[in-house]
């Protein structure tokens, strides 16, 4: 391999997207991301009057990066702005910044997002688990070779199709928690008590949770101590239909990644039966509504109406946020990995591929010929492996390109301003914040929890691995992880920030957390006991010398209490 380049992938400035890819993605996760990124962004934008053309998703050594697309002359940026009166003239008269200028104006009267989560409950969430199980119940096995490359295309099509939708509905999932918390700013509020008066919010987050612990439940009624999937069906016929309905609509999730090479859940019985013996209930420790009378109180009497206003349509699309994902990205991931293993499994055993999982190298084009003679060699699939590794071993920027000019306040019209403010407050949240040490970040919960660290450098160590009341320590996470945190006692990530996906996970769930601690994985080591204390905002290391692991499996401690070191009684 060529040694690697990092050159801005464009014009303009460039940031890394890291909350969301472990190392260089694969051919096809690649294409997903950009035929879904920008025509779903550039819908957002359009339709709600943000006056820029879109995100604009680049790929380089693999590694995401994203740049906001200006409206004017996007391929050619100026290192410097014209003066500000001109400027002012031209944003006012330019075709398309009016268009925007009213779109914006219209979403900020009517706030269009209300009608988008309701019919997203009412109807296109039920829409969308229907199209997925299309895809789902074809029986892979019984198809011939066409058949199953047909099948692997639309697959990807519809994968294609829903992550356009995914990204659109983002316009109704943050617009209105980014203006929430944009607004607040001008009352001094507290970015992390703004985000905390939102827990609870999100049922769709902690919904698995609570099936796993009332499964749980039933089984520990029916005297039964099963060690497989197969003795957890037999404890009765209402836990084999709870366990086969709740896998029927979460086994076929990608949740370690956003990649055909994450891992389905269905594919991990072990820790399907980990999962449903480990979980804990979920009950209510904090207080939003407290938390939300104190924030009201600190309002000025004018503005309470409007912070009362704000709250309720930040609450209403709270769920949506972690509904979303789930249903137009992880499990359409799933319906891709299916059909690619399938189309491993019949080159292995003809002697055309050395590892089922060299299928994930393929490029889309490359779906409708891979059982074929035209199909890539197990050299060439071996190549890109190796080269992929390579590239994602390696330490990417942050941030390519040169940074561009920002238009001085005053220059756009109110409405543009507006929605303008809210798009950088919901960029910035999703990311790390600055942080006073390594061990440091985004807190999230009021209670300090101690137990023993769990570093998983990847999702599958951690579903692999982790024991209950663990510390999981991890780059990042998606919504599907809530399927396997009900049993950690605490979470850490190098990644994210106070909307992350993890910082959403941790407080629907009600675990300890503390987001975006930049150098978790380089200090902590399996075994060393810390104290992860959200009020503060960091990671403790209470004993450095690593600690034997407890047996897998066992009773669970209370999330909120702290666990013996694994050495003590």
């Amino acid at each position: 391999m060529q040694e690697a380049v990092w050159d801005p992938p464009g014009a303009g400035f460039w940031r890394i997207e890291a909350g969301h890819c472990l190392g260089a993605m694969t051919p096809i996760g690649q294409h997903l991301m950009v035929r879904g990124m920008h025509p779903g962004m550039a819908t957002v934008f359009r339709l709600y009057g943000v006056p820029a053309e879109t995100l604009d998703p680049r790929f380089v050594n693999g590694r995401l990066y994203t740049r906001l697309r200006p409206l004017i002359a996007p391929d050619k940026p100026a290192a410097k702005l014209p003066p500000a009166p001109l400027l002012k003239l031209v944003v006012r008269l330019h075709p398309e910044f009016r268009r925007r200028n009213k779109n914006a104006a219209h979403t900020l009267a009517t706030q269009p997002w209300r009608r988008t989560v309701r019919e997203w409950d009412e109807s296109g969430r039920a829409a969308q688990a229907a199209k997925n199980y299309v895809l789902q119940d074809v029986d892979l096995s019984a198809l011939d070779d066409t058949a199953l490359m047909t099948h692997a295309t639309r697959t990807l099509e519809h994968a294609i199709e829903s992550w356009q939708l995914h990204f659109i509905l983002h316009g109704a999932d943050l617009g209105p928690i980014g203006m929430l918390i944009s607004e607040a700013a001008a009352w001094s509020l507290p970015v992390d008590e703004v985000i905390g008066a939102l827990a609870g919010a999100s049922p769709s987050t902690s919904e698995p949770t609570r099936l796993l612990a009332s499964l749980r439940r039933r089984v520990e009624a029916s005297g039964v101590q099963p060690t497989t999937l197969e003795g957890l069906r037999a404890a009765s016929p209402e836990i084999a239909a709870d366990l086969d309905g709740y896998l029927r609509m979460r086994g076929t999730h990608v949740f370690s990644r956003y990649d055909i090479d994450g891992v389905t859940l269905g594919e991990l019985p072990d820790v399907v039966l980990a999962s449903v013996l480990g979980a804990q209930e979920v009950t209510r420790g904090d207080d939003p509504e407290g938390l939300a009378a104190s924030l009201r109180a600190r309002v000025p009497a004018g503005d309470r109406a409007r912070f009362d206003e704000l709250l309720t349509e930040a609450r209403l699309a709270m769920d949506l946020r972690d509904d979303n994902g789930p249903h137009t990205v992880e499990w359409t991931l799933g319906l891709i990995r299916l059909a690619l293993l399938e189309i491993g499994r019949r080159l292995v055993e003809r002697g055309r591929l050395d590892d089922v999982r060299l299928v994930m190298e393929l490029t889309p084009d490359e779906l409708s010929t891979v059982l074929t003679d035209r199909g890539p060699s197990n050299d060439e699939l071996n190549l890109r492996a190796e080269c992929r590794r390579a590239l994602s071993a390696l330490a990417a920027p942050t941030t390519l390109g040169t940074p561009e000019p920002e238009p001085p306040p005053g220059t756009l019209p109110r409405p543009l301003a507006t929605l303008v403010a809210v798009v950088q407050c919901v960029i910035n949240l999703l990311d790390k914040q600055p942080a006073r040490h390594g061990l440091a970040g985004t807190g999230v919960g009021t209670r300090p929890y101690t137990g023993p660290v769990r570093i998983a450098r990847s999702p599958e160590e951690a579903v692999n691995n982790v024991e209950i009341g663990d510390v999981l320590v991890v780059p990042f996470t998606t919504p599907a992880y809530n399927v396997i945190l009900s049993a950690v006692g605490a979470i850490v990530t190098v990644d994210g920030g106070p909307l992350s996906h993890a910082a959403v996970l941790a407080r629907e769930l009600e675990i300890p957390a503390v987001i975006g601690a930049s150098e978790a994985l380089a200090q902590l080591r399996d075994g060393m006991i810390v104290e992860v204390d959200p009020a503060a905002g960091e990671v403790r290391v209470l004993s450095a010398v690593p600690q034997p692991a407890a047996p897998r499996n066992q009773p669970a401690a209370p999330r909120n209490q702290p666990v013996a070191p694994r050495n003590q009684p």
